[in-house]
């Protein structure tokens, strides 16, 4: 059985809930975009045996945490929706002044936050909510913290050194399919845009945003493959970098070293930080991918790619396992 290593304690991974999207009724009613105060029940899927068997029997009561840092790291990744709101929330003029109180108030917590999850059997119907004891200040704080539609909760059921069955909650963002707020990247394009240089630098620094012109070319010429899958027609295959563009200097933005060619499928997995390489050309799998959906993409933990192109990416993938990947 897989294990995953929170604070220096070694826990077995049961199985992974990879996405419980947080609905607009859910969220405080500062972060709302429609009417009504926000409920406090939350839905964790349908009345199945797969759920089931994940949280427990009708009627179930889980012991939960989350981790300080998780709660840092999605403040950071939707600091650009609060401070430059894309959706229209009702009150967006607070949203800036309230990312800074969530920040502070979340520095000052404890690193492993516990709470705990009690199903609403009150609710008759198909659909299986939960909620935590009145008051609870840690599932208040999610509510508090979460956007809507563009904000999910994932949960992994974990058993802990004492042979009990925990469940580690982690909040991501996802906007709309896309990994960052569009603002971000057109603040980094309209700072490339002012620096002073060549139109043609320019010009190539924006195409490797999009993996195209010579990063692409370059990329093609040293693996004109994909290492995973094999295939090689160029049609299929999409320039990723390992050091995202956003993230790396003008230097990095079309250095081919910080790329691999990559199929759609694990393209989008490496960018999610939900794959990762060693050194020695050996996949990295994130616990927050199920075990039916990794069985799906046919792979496993430690699997070496023997084609991977790992030499003078060494730095990059090192980058990529620490501040990408989902650990």
């Amino acid at each position: 059985m897989a294990t995953i290593n929170i604070n220096e304690n070694l826990f077995e991974i049961v199985d992974t809930i990879e996405k419980m999207t947080i609905a607009d009724s859910f969220v405080a009613r500062s972060n709302k975009i429609g009417g009504g105060n926000g409920e406090a029940k939350f839905y964790v899927g349908n009345e199945n045996a797969e759920t089931r068997s994940f949280f427990g029997e009708n009627g179930f009561r889980i012991n939960c945490f989350l981790l300080k840092k998780d709660l840092k790291e999605f403040l950071l990744n939707s600091e650009g929706e609060y401070k430059n709101p894309e959706q229209p929330y009702q009150k967006k003029e607070n949203l800036p002044a309230l990312w800074q109180e969530r920040m502070k108030i979340i520095e000052q917590l404890d690193e492993v936050l516990h709470f705990t999850l009690i199903e609403q059997t009150q609710i008759a119907g198909p659909r299986i909510y939960v909620k935590a004891p009145d008051n609870d200040p840690i599932y208040k704080l999610i509510r508090e913290i979460a956007l809507p539609n563009i904000s999910y909760l994932s949960a992994i059921k974990l058993i802990d050194p004492n042979g009990n069955f925990v469940f580690y909650f982690k909040p991501f963002v996802d906007y709309f399919g896309e990994y960052e707020n569009p603002f971000v990247i057109e603040e980094e394009i309209k700072i490339l845009e002012e620096e002073e240089l060549p139109t043609e630098v320019k010009t190539q620094l924006l195409r490797a945003r999009k993996g195209q012109g010579k990063y692409r070319q370059a990329l093609l010429e040293e693996c004109p493959f994909c290492p995973i899958t094999l295939i090689s027609d160029d049609r299929l295959l999409i320039a990723s970098h390992i050091k995202p563009w956003v993230k790396s200097d003008d230097d990095e933005k079309i250095d081919p070293k910080n790329g691999f060619m990559l199929t759609p499928t694990y393209d989008l997995l490496f960018d999610r930080g939900f794959i990762s390489f060693s050194n020695d050309k050996k996949i990295i799998i994130s616990p927050w991918l199920s075990k039916m959906t990794c069985s799906k993409l046919s792979i496993s933990p430690e699997k070496q790619y023997p084609m991977l192109p790992t030499a003078g990416r060494e730095n990059y993938l090192e980058y990529h396992r620490n501040n990408i990947f989902k650990g």
